[in-house]
Parts: structure tokens; sequence; C-alpha cells
């Protein structure tokens, strides 16, 4: 099955952009609707059978492709998010929830991000919580330390100033990605074995022509400066405190720094949030979605999903939805 075989829709954002969206909708009156926000240098036709799984215990999904990704990009323009691209794809975020919320009223919400769609989540959570009744975050990078973040930003400001915000540059490619395969390098390797232990999974990531490439330097300035934005104490604390959270991983993802970024996260949150779970998956990589486990990984998020979702009094999206 390819992309243009997904039911998919269009909604225009408040600047007039186009975002395409996939949604899977489950054979009965769905119980939840999932929200996929997908990673960096992919798109939402990727999780196609995470969807499916999901919607095989009763969940509707909806993903839409970011700007600058998949088909919502311009083919030749891949990894440009526009000016103020990241606030914007925040924004759409967003606005697609409250287009889901008039689809389904009254049922509860997820919002599942992967990788930069974790971070785009963490953003999420401070300026739109309340529409959400659960959030998941795989593949996070975590929360940065100081001098990782000051550094990521201030290299990216120089590429931006000496290439132009929206060209691509070889020197954040290398920044981002240079060390990731380290772990996993072999004969013959791709250079993206990190992903994932499946070698097809890797292999039709790289034949897939709308995955592995990085941000453009405008683009990735704006993707720093949220996710500075995400870890200051005053925006962590207007995340609606009853709203229960998910944190999953591979011990093995490169992105997570031996979960130290992770460790600073989850301390974080749990100052503040009432329900924070975590869960590592031993030798597992960055995306456990498509990992040699999958099925255990989709399982476990099903039993944490059913869970949190079991109380709607306490899930503040639910309390103020429209009858």
């Amino acid at each position: 099955m390819t992309d243009s075989d997904l039911d998919w829709l269009s909604l225009q954002a408040g600047d007039g952009q186009r975002v395409h969206v996939y949604r899977w909708l489950p054979e009965r009156d769905p119980v939840a609707v999932v929200q996929i926000a997908h990673g960096m240098g992919e798109h939402a036709a990727r999780y196609d059978w995470t969807a499916r799984q999901l919607n095989a215990a009763g969940y509707a999904v909806y993903a839409n492709d970011h700007r600058g990704h998949g088909r919502t990009a311009h083919p030749a323009r891949l990894g440009w998010m526009g000016p103020d691209g990241w606030n914007r794809v925040v924004a759409d975020a967003g606005d697609l929830t409250d287009f889901i919320a008039r689809e389904h009223p009254g049922l509860p919400r997820v919002l599942l991000g992967h990788s930069m769609g974790a971070m785009l989540t963490q953003q999420y959570l401070y300026r739109y919580g309340t529409k959400l009744d659960a959030a998941v975050l795989s593949g996070s990078p975590g929360m940065a330390g100081r001098l990782q973040s000051w550094l990521s930003r201030a290299i990216a400001t120089v590429e931006r100033w000496r290439l132009g915000p929206e060209s691509e540059s070889a020197v954040m490619q290398k920044l981002l990605f240079g060390k990731s395969n380290d772990a996993f390098d072999a004969p013959g390797a791709t250079g993206y074995e990190w992903l994932s232990r499946d070698a097809g999974q890797v292999a039709a990531y790289v034949a897939d022509p709308q995955c592995g490439f990085v941000l453009r330097t405008g683009s990735l300035c704006d993707l720093f400066a949220g996710a500075a934005e995400a870890q200051h104490q005053e925006n962590v604390l207007q995340i609606p405190p009853a709203l229960p959270v998910y944190v999953f991983s591979g011990s093995d993802d490169p992105v997570h720094r031996q979960e130290k970024n992770l460790e600073r996260l989850l301390a974080k949150y749990r100052r503040h949030l009432e329900r924070v779970d975590y869960r590592s998956y031993p030798g597992g990589r960055h995306e456990m979605l498509n990992e040699t486990n999958r099925d255990e990984v989709v399982q476990d998020l099903l039993a944490w999903l059913s869970a949190a979702l079991s109380n709607p009094s306490g899930n503040p999206a639910t309390a103020s939805s429209p009858n």
C-alpha cells in the first residue's frame, strides 16, 4: 500500500498553508482519538502500521505531514518550514486537534509525538494542553543540558547566516546525526541502522525519497529556539497537572544521550505532573514503533492508554468538550 491509497484530507491553516492529513478510522465507533506527530525527515504515512493497530483496539487516528515534510511540502523544498515555521507547525497540531474535536465530540484525545514530533508535543503541552486527555512521547531527545542547547543554537545561527535560512547544511547534518550510527556500523551499513534493528524497516526508510533529510538552517534555528522554550520552568508549569504523560524509548537510541536528557525531562515533568510513566526497551533503537519488538511496544502503549483514559473526570479535555 502506498500513501496515495490512504484516506486523507487537507486542512487550511490560518496563514493559508494547506496541511495534508491522513485519517484511519476503526470499523466500529471509536473509543478515543490518537493524533500522531511524526519526526524530522520522514512523513505521517510511515505510521500506517501503528495506526492500524490502534484502529483494531478501537482508536481513530489522525496524522498530518508537517510543513516541510511529506505531501504538505513542495518536493523540492523538503526541510523548509517557512518563516516562523516551527511555531506554525506547533499551531497546525493545535488546529488538527480542534478539527478532531469537531469530528469526534466528547471522545478523549491523545497526542503521540515521535522524535521531532515529541519535541513538538513538549511545546504543545503548555500551549494547548487543555485540548488533550493524555500525551505520549516516543523517541524524545528529552531536554538538553544548557551547553548542548546553546551550542546547537549557536552553530545553527552561524549556518543560517552563512548559507541563508532556506539552505541545507552539511555541518548541521553532521552535528545532529554524524555519530548516530557509530555503534551500529558494519560492512554494508546504510548509516541509518540507528533507527531500528529491523533491516527491512531501515531499507524502506533509505529507499523513501521523502525520508532522510535534515531541516533547512532557518527551520533548525526555529526548532532549537522552541526546544529551549519548552525547558523553561514557567512553561512546564503551564501544562495541566492532571494530564497523564507516557514516555518510551529504546535504550540504544542515540538521541537521548544514554537517557541523560530523558532523565532531565522526566524529573521536570514529575515535579509538576501527577502521572508521568516511563518505559525503556533494552536494545531498542530510535524508532520503537518500527522495531523488531514493535508488537510488544504497541501492546504496552494500548495498556497505558486504557489505564490513562479510564477516568475521564480527571482529564481536562473531555471535561471541557462540547456535548
